[in-house]
């Protein structure tokens, strides 16, 4: 089953726009809370041999972030498209892999971020 997991979407017309493309997909709409930062991403997602987390006291995310699982390259490429298309496109995104799963939200969002900044900086720089 296509998933797409949500971090700190908090404009209500993006959301909605989000949503929308993700219905008409067919792939299902997950939030994630600050509660839930501490846990496993592979717990997130119901995979086996994952437990819950330590309870996050940690920064919340100013950042919007979406964590993506279930989907063939294809799937992906034309979900990014469209998210792009309806101005509902998100910065910090990852695809859930057997070695992120193992990661909390948390440490997956400061992997992304680092990631992201470092790419923005090598564009300023062209």
């Amino acid at each position: 089953m296509a998933r797409v997991f949500a971090y700190q979407i908090r404009d209500g017309e993006k959301l909605r726009r989000l949503r929308a493309v993700l219905l008409r997909r067919g792939i299902e709409y997950r939030p994630v809370s600050y509660e839930e930062y501490g846990h496993p991403v592979g717990y997130l997602c119901g995979r086996e041999g994952f437990a819950p987390g330590e309870a996050y006291t940690g920064p919340e995310f100013r950042e919007e972030m979406l964590l993506l699982e279930g989907l063939s390259s294809r799937q992906l490429s034309e979900l990014l498209d469209e998210l792009r298309a309806a101005r509902a496109g998100v910065a910090l995104k990852a695809v859930v892999t057997d070695t992120n799963a193992a990661w909390t939200s948390a440490a997956l969002h400061a992997a992304i971020l680092l990631e992201h900044r470092s790419m923005q900086a090598l564009q300023e720089r062209k």
